[in-house]
């Protein structure tokens, strides 16, 4: 958006309602001062969570309103003076405020019961062999920088190396509020095609990975493991560690068996760590699968066709014979392939969280 037509379209007043969050979270912070607070300690968690969520909310929207109203002055002035050189830098202005705007008013689009938690994020590797297990490692980078842009803290909980290259699996925490409203946006198969580095021949080949989306679990969320349903396996890491990964048996796996849903973690020090990074991720899993199977029981309530999985290839990823990024359920493209695979994401997770809020299909 150019200076001269910028009209203040970042002005989020009356639909943001920030008067009614203000008095509740004014009215929140009269309640976790009344004597017997804490009687409840679940429901004053949940009070204290609701009350830090309106105060992020305040702050971020107060602060680009203000934003917006000093690019008037701003323009104002550059367009009574004529200063060209002003005008120009109210158009960087404007379009990191658009950027930000847009970003933020993604997280309106969150009406999810966890859509406001952290999330786990796993990506396993196709078939395909080293191709696969590289486009997998490809994609671990990718979603760690795009977290880096969000300024959230990621933590990878386990990882399965290939056998020559790259990932067989991996999941990673993705500590930031939101991370689940936004992650949610990348469920599904994700497709390369690509000159491949390893074909001595050098033919092009296809490959895929799935990602798969979670919400941290926390002890409000009830997720109850019965350890008669689990089987608990330890064996040696094979990850970072140095020597001690090698001499015992401290990853640990869980294996829900109504469902074969497994949990791994290695990357921790102890057994006992591990076991509890994998009992986290066993709940995410199980929750998840809730999510998902209400998901499916409402679209086949509308009458709409129900697909999981490895069918359910959301995106492509074209590197040769030509450079474009294509997201298969809102039709946006790209030909900058570099700058979405070292983050740049937004753009589609918007589109398709804006699909789903108008009564797209579940991916």
């Amino acid at each position: 958006m150019s200076a001269t037509s910028w009209s203040g379209s970042v002005r989020p007043r009356g639909v943001f309602d920030l008067p009614g969050k203000q008095s509740r979270l004014t009215q929140l912070e009269a309640r976790a001062s009344e004597p017997g607070f804490w009687e409840d300690s679940r429901g004053a968690r949940d009070v204290l969570r609701e009350a830090d969520g309106l105060r992020a909310d305040l702050e971020l929207w107060t602060d680009l309103l203000a934003r917006a109203d000093d690019l008037d002055t701003t323009l104002e002035l550059a367009q009574e003076s004529g200063d060209a050189e002003l005008e120009a830098e109210v158009d960087r202005t404007v379009d990191a405020l658009d950027t930000d705007f847009a970003r933020e008013r993604t997280g309106l689009l969150f009406s999810g019961e966890y859509d406001g938690r952290p999330a786990i994020l796993s990506i396993s590797a196709g078939a395909g062999g080293t191709e696969a297990t590289d486009w997998a490692a490809m994609l671990l980078r990718m979603y760690l920088r795009w977290a880096e842009r969000h300024r959230w803290k990621t933590e990878v909980i386990d990882e399965q190396a290939g056998e020559q290259a790259g990932l067989k699996s991996v999941s990673v925490a993705v500590n930031g509020r939101g991370a689940y409203g936004w992650l949610r946006a990348e469920r599904g198969v994700h497709r390369l095609v690509r000159i491949s580095p390893f074909d001595a021949q050098n033919r092009r080949q296809t490959t895929f990975a799935l990602v798969e989306v979670m919400p941290e679990p926390d002890e409000d969320i009830p997720i109850e493991l019965d350890w008669d349903e689990i089987r608990v396996d330890t064996y040696r890491s094979q990850g970072a560690g140095g020597q001690h990964v090698n001499k015992t048996d401290s990853a640990v796996r869980l294996t829900h068996l109504p469902t074969g849903i497994v949990a791994q973690s290695q990357n921790e020090r102890s057994q006992t760590q591990n076991k509890e990074t994998a009992i986290k991720v066993l709940k995410a899993r199980l929750l998840e699968r809730q999510l998902e199977e209400k998901e499916a029981e409402l679209r086949q309530l509308r009458g709409e066709h129900v697909e999981a999985g490895w069918g359910n290839q959301i995106r492509s990823y074209v590197l040769h014979p030509y450079q474009m990024v294509k997201d298969l359920r809102t039709q946006v493209e790209t030909s900058n392939t570099a700058a979405v695979l070292d983050g740049d994401l937004d753009v589609f997770m918007q589109a398709e969280l804006e699909r789903l809020a108008t009564g797209g299909e579940g991916a």
